[in-house]
């Protein structure tokens, strides 16, 4: 350790460098007190109190280093120093820093503690404050002001481009003033009349409103006992003036909606909206029923008993008569689907027709209501049961409420004879499905001209919304009702719901006719009207002025309609993103690295695949296509050479040319009747074989796909059922084959050779089809029996020991004719005879054919081959008569070769162009046809494709549903 002092008394500097003094801090303090103790005599007094805290072992090591302190310090070197003063300055600064940071810890906590307290102390003052949350629900939201006050400033700039006929403005103008001046009337009087009560019972004036409010709610003051009459004449009077507005306005919409129509402006929010969704729900009908996803989106499901008056109160709400009526039967067989929309006529159209119905005309009705009654009867089973197709169809019109409405069968209690068993459950079931929707709302239509206890649909109602919390409760027929009941109180416990057991979320009567199917719907309105203000038990309790009318229904399901569709569309748009993705899983886990390709898109691809194919026969050349055809005509044609035309006329022993002679004639005639037909066939045979091997070679490629097979084996056997060979081949060939017939010499040594080798190969080719014969008819030999365990029939064992004997007539006789004696036949039967056998005449002629055609094959083969080198001789006219049989032969493979260059012809530049034509023609029609589709496109692969297509189409169109709903709010 170095310890070096410079400057004045109080500034010292230490440097510690030595090893040791890193190595034990207890050395290094005794050997630096050592030092300043040798050193300092000042400051013995601080170093003295320093010993004292020093241990045992630490005294030793200081005096051992004061004893040597001299020698690593030098005296004339070192400047007096004090320790004592600098480090107690520092140590009291240091104890005064330290109280003084202390005091934020205090000041810390008590702003904390302070905060805390004042919190508390605020929380309580504001608990014991008067609630006044409930003034909240009196104001709207800033949000709606905002958008109320954007929409009418939106609405209005829109407004001002508007031309507005200026007979609609005038009458409009005219109205609004008598309306205004009316209101004001109104507004005046009843004014001084306030004036007045309030001098008169000014201190009574709070305890009056409210008896005032009680009376309008609930009907119990003496105002409103003494004369309710006024009061319902007031509320009808106002919903009249109301009507007539919304039928003025309906020209000012009408026109509103062309303008935007014409001027190409986008703006069909309020229009389109609901057809947006009809179509979403039409594509989720048509989607695989195992998702189910079309039962979780909203409409509204008119159910009832069966002349409970449906629908006619679906016709109030889409105001037209659209449906056929009948006296007491069922005429709702199926469900009925009506989407109503707004729109600039009042039109009705069917969803899979172009023909819209103007509802204002009474034929266009006619005809709509005879359209709808023939889709009923044509959806059911003869005309007697109900059908669960959706018969699907648009209304439109200014005004109406936007909303979809499925009419369904009404509930029975009991079938009758021209019904099916068990039409009564079926009905029961297909109304519960379609209420069971959690987002379906229920219109339940309940007649009210019979017994309460008579009702079968408020059983069924309550059992699947047993809360109420989606039915609206109906009673129509009230104008029948009032007359008959001796109770009418009945009426208001069921609009109170009181009555039945079920619960609703509103209750409402109507009146939607008087019997007479001529009404029309304004004839209905202002029936119904006078009845509700000319009705003792409506007109006597104010308070259900809200329940009545058809209009107040219509407005009532649209809201519930709406509130519903905007509080669950979302959750179904996340269901089918659930379903999307589930089956993209699916897809990638079995088809890796393949494009999702539909039906459609399948068969677009297998169609180029055909096509590509069929043009593949344009490869094969010339040569190749002769010598298919070649040999197809001659397998087509030789079981009749030989068996009708060859054999025959050898088997005479002829000379040469009376053989000769007697060929050309039979092969004559026979051309002339069957050549040219066989040619055809078997021209149409080769066509098709070769087409069908190309289909098969494209199997054995790596890039090959089995989903087509099906599809195009379909194809081309349609393709070729269609196709027939012109009639002007046929002709030609007919001519070409004459011709050939007349050539009766051959010209070179080339062609002799030919007929010499196809005169040979043709007749082993019959001899090999003649052993296969024999091998059936006799059986197995000895030798094979012995090989292969196998035994002849009793049959085959007689027609054994029959060849034998023919086999010795044979050989003893040569040249046996080809017709067996009687004698030789009866001598046969008598050898049989002998060994235990009998057999018929017939089959002693079967076996003589067949050995004595081995026989004379066999000849004809061995003369064959000596024949090859007689050309020489043959042009001179001194052949042998073995040689005859080669001309024949070689008249017949010229006949061949003729008839093969005119198929080829044919083939090539007329067939294949037809065939292939026809091919497009089966494409385009099974393209149009998707019952085809689907039955020749199968497998996984298709059907996952088809269901991520559905899922995609479903949520593009509910996504474009959305963003429309949410730009409409």
């Amino acid at each position: 350790m170095e310890v070096l002092a410079r400057g004045h008394f109080g500034k010292t500097l230490y440097k510690f460098t030595s090893h040791t003094a890193r190595r034990s801090n207890r050395l290094n303090k005794c050997k630096f007190l050592a030092l300043l103790k040798c050193r300092h005599s000042q400051s013995h007094v601080l170093l003295a109190l320093h010993e004292q805290s020093l241990t045992t072992k630490q005294k030793r090591a200081y005096h051992h280093f004061s004893r040597n302190a001299a020698g690593v310090l030098p005296q004339g070197q070192i400047v007096p120093l004090t320790v004592t003063s600098s480090r107690g300055i520092y140590m009291a600064v240091a104890r005064v820093l330290k109280n003084v940071l202390k005091l934020r810890y205090l000041v810390l906590g008590g702003a904390v503690g302070g905060g805390l307290q004042l919190q508390k102390t605020y929380q309580d003052w504001k608990n014991s404050l008067f609630d006044v949350d409930w003034m909240k629900d009196l104001f709207p939201e800033p949000d709606k002001w905002n958008s109320v006050r954007d929409s009418m400033m939106t609405a209005a700039g829109k407004l001002k481009d508007v031309e507005i006929d200026p007979r609609l403005r005038t009458v409009a103008e005219s109205k609004y003033q008598n309306m205004k001046s009316w209101l004001d009337t109104r507004w005046e009087a009843a004014y001084a009349a306030a004036q007045k009560r309030q001098a008169e019972r000014a201190e009574k004036l709070k305890l009056k409103e409210a008896a005032t409010v009680q009376a309008i709610t609930f009907g119990k003051t003496e105002n409103t006992q003494s004369n309710p009459k006024d009061f319902m004449e007031v509320q009808l009077k106002y919903q009249r003036e109301l009507e007539k507005l919304e039928k003025e306005n309906k020209e000012l919409r009408k026109q509103l909606l062309l303008k935007n129509s014409s001027s190409g402006q986008l703006k069909k929010v309020k229009k389109s909206l609901i057809d947006m969704y009809s179509e979403v729900l039409d594509e989720l009908s048509e989607f695989d029923a195992s998702y189910q996803t079309q039962d979780h989106l909203p409409k509204v499901v008119v159910v009832g008993d069966q002349s409970a008056g449906k629908t006619s109160v679906l016709e109030m709400i889409a105001e037209a008569r659209i449906f056929p009526r009948g006296a007491g039967e069922m005429m709702t067989r199926s469900p009925v689907k009506v989407t109503l929309s707004e729109g600039p006529y009042h039109i009705a159209q069917f969803k899979d027709s172009n023909r819209e119905f103007d509802l204002t005309k009474e034929s266009d009705l006619a005809d709509l209501r005879k359209e709808v009654e023939l889709r009923m009867i044509h959806s059911v089973k003869g005309g007697r049961t109900i059908s669960k197709n959706v018969i699907s169809m648009t209304v439109k019109g200014p005004g109406l409420c936007r909303m979809v409405l499925i009419d369904l069968p009404g509930i029975i209690s009991t079938t009758t004879q021209d019904m099916e068993s068990d039409t009564k459950e079926l009905i029961r079931e297909m109304t519960t499905t379609y209420m069971s929707n959690p987002n379906a709302i229920i219109l339940c239509i309940q007649d009210g001209a019979v017994d309460a206890e008579r009702s079968n649909v408020t059983d069924l109602v309550s059992q699947v919304d047993p809360q109420g919390k989606r039915t609206i409760f109906v009673l129509t027929k009230v104008d029948l009702a009032e007359q008959n009941l001796a109770n009418p109180d009945r009426i208001q416990k069921i609009l109170s719901g009181k009555l039945f057991p079920m619960k609703a979320l509103g209750y409402f009567a109507v009146v939607t006719g008087r019997g007479n199917k001529e009404d029309s719907i304004q004839d209905i309105k202002k029936y119904e009207e006078n009845f509700f203000r000319n009705s003792k038990l409506f007109g006597s309790n104010p308070s259900l002025s809200s329940q009545v009318t058809t209009r107040n229904l219509s407005l009532a399901v649209s809201d519930r309609f709406w509130k519903m569709v905007r509080e669950t569309v979302e959750q179904q748009a996340d269901a089918l993103k659930a379903i999307r993705l589930n089956l993209k899983t699916e897809w990638k886990n079995k088809f890796p690295n393949v494009r999702e390709l539909d039906r459609d898109e399948l068969f677009e691809r297998a169609r180029g695949e055909i096509l590509d194919e069929i043009v593949n026969l344009s490869q094969l050349t010339p040569k190749e296509w002769e010598e298919l055809l070649y040999h197809k005509l001659w397998d087509r044609i030789s079981p009749q050479i030989f068996e009708n035309i060859f054999l025959p006329a050898a088997q005479t022993n002829l000379d040469p040319k009376s053989f000769i002679t007697q060929v050309d004639i039979k092969l004559n005639q026979w051309a002339g009747k069957e050549m040219p037909t066989k040619t055809i066939e078997a021209g149409w045979e080769a066509l098709r074989m070769e087409l069908l091997q190309f289909m098969d070679k494209a199997k054995h490629r790596k890039e090959h796909d089995t989903t087509f097979d099906e599809l195009k084996n379909a194809v081309i056997e349609e393709a070729v059922r269609r196709h027939s060979w012109e009639s002007k081949g046929y002709e030609m060939i007919q001519l070409l084959q004459r011709n050939a017939l007349d050539e009766t010499t051959v010209h070179d040594k080339s062609s002799w050779s030919a007929a010499c080798q196809f005169l040979k190969t043709s007749v082993e080719n019959k001899l090999n089809s003649i052993e296969k014969t024999m091998s059936e008819m006799f059986g197995p030999g000895v030798m094979s029996q012995w090989m292969t365990w196998s035994y002849r029939t009793d049959i085959q064992k007689v027609r054994s020991a029959v060849k034998y004997e023919v086999e010795q007539y044979l050989k003893s006789n040569e040249n046996h004719g080809s017709i067996l004696s009687r004698d030789e036949m009866i001598t046969i039967k008598q050898n049989l005879g002998k060994n235990g056998m009998e057999c018929e005449d017939a089959l002693i002629k079967e076996v003589w054919d067949i050995i004595f055609k081995k026989q004379f094959l066999q000849s004809c083969l061995q003369k064959a081959k000596g024949c090859e080198k007689e050309f020489s001789k043959y042009q001179f006219g001194i052949s042998s008569e073995d040689c005859c049989n080669v001309v024949f032969f070689w008249k017949l493979q010229n006949l061949l070769n003729i008839s093969a260059n005119a198929l080829r012809q044919q083939i090539t530049s007329r067939e294949a162009r037809r065939l292939f034509k026809e091919i497009k023609e089966v494409l385009e029609e099974y393209s149009l046809d998707e019952q085809k589709k689907t039955q020749l496109l199968t497998g996984r692969r298709v059907t996952l494709a088809e269901e991520l297509k559905r899922v995609r189409q479903v949520q593009e169109k509910l996504e474009e549903f959305i963003k429309a709903l949410n730009n409409e709010k």
